[in-house]
């Protein structure tokens, strides 16, 4: 491979994986844009997602009936994966029933599609089932979250996850597998102190460093000194010099 092709290589690699993080985080006008613009229509399953967005678009207007249309095409499947969406996506059919003060009409949905529910999921639907005798303005903290907006960007996230799990793909993108697991590779105790901060460092950096939080430390079986004030390793090329006051930095600072 010549260095032109491998070039190219790499920029459809490169925008590959930004087109796959973009969609599978919900961006998706700006990955249809990049994904036309790079001519990568072929490479990219952009169907799949066009149908994601058109079901998370109407969960995230409070229509429920493209998805549990999805869910009935997609029954045998979702039972498979043990999938809870058409339950989730029922009870809150039934929930915006009582917020609209059609109580009885809840109570014939919930007759016909509660009658029978996994063991699992009893006693979330018990709970819901007891907001026929709230009001809509409760402050049991218990119920006022049942009635809370936000269960709605909670089904788009569920369906997210399901849609994946249907089509065996992973939950993360490559995107963020990949920078997890270069930040991983140099995160250091000293990316937490502000005394060893290292300006050259990418976990040190404000962005990062609360990312890499929770991940886990790299393995050094050597330890490699670095200038505070330069960011440049502390070697035979830049000898330490130890000040009065105990601190050691490169002798490149003198410089």
């Amino acid at each position: 491979m010549n260095d032109q092709a491998q070039r190219v290589w790499k920029k459809q690699r490169e925008d590959r994986i930004l087109i796959d993080h973009l969609f599978r985080t919900g961006n998706y006008k700006t990955a249809l844009v990049l994904t036309k613009d790079a001519d990568l229509e072929h490479l990219v399953d952009v169907e799949l997602f066009r149908m994601a967005q058109s079901v998370e678009d109407a969960l995230l207007s409070h229509n429920t009936a493209p998805c549990l249309a999805w869910c009935q095409e997609n029954k045998s499947k979702l039972k498979r994966i043990k999938s809870c969406l058409e339950f989730r996506v029922r009870l809150q059919d039934f929930i915006e029933m009582i917020k609209k003060d059609k109580r009885m009409e809840a109570i014939r949905y919930a007759r016909k599609y509660f009658a029978t529910v996994d063991p699992d999921l009893l006693n979330e639907c018990q709970e819901a089932l007891a907001l026929l005798a709230f009001s809509v303005t409760t402050t049991c903290l218990k119920y006022k979250n049942l009635f809370s907006d936000d269960r709605w960007t909670e089904l788009v996230e569920l369906f997210r996850t399901e849609n994946f799990a249907l089509h065996q793909l992973n939950q993360h993108s490559l995107l963020s597998a990949s920078l997890k697991a270069g930040l991983s590779a140099l995160k250091t105790p000293q990316c937490y102190s502000k005394e060893t901060y290292n300006m050259q460092c990418p976990v040190c950096s404000k962005g990062f460093n609360s990312l890499a939080e929770n991940l886990p430390f790299s393995y050094h079986a050597q330890s490699q000194l670095i200038c505070t004030m330069s960011g440049d390793p502390i070697n035979e090329h830049n000898p330490p010099l130890v000040l009065p006051n105990g601190y050691v930095y490169g002798e490149k600072v003198r410089t």
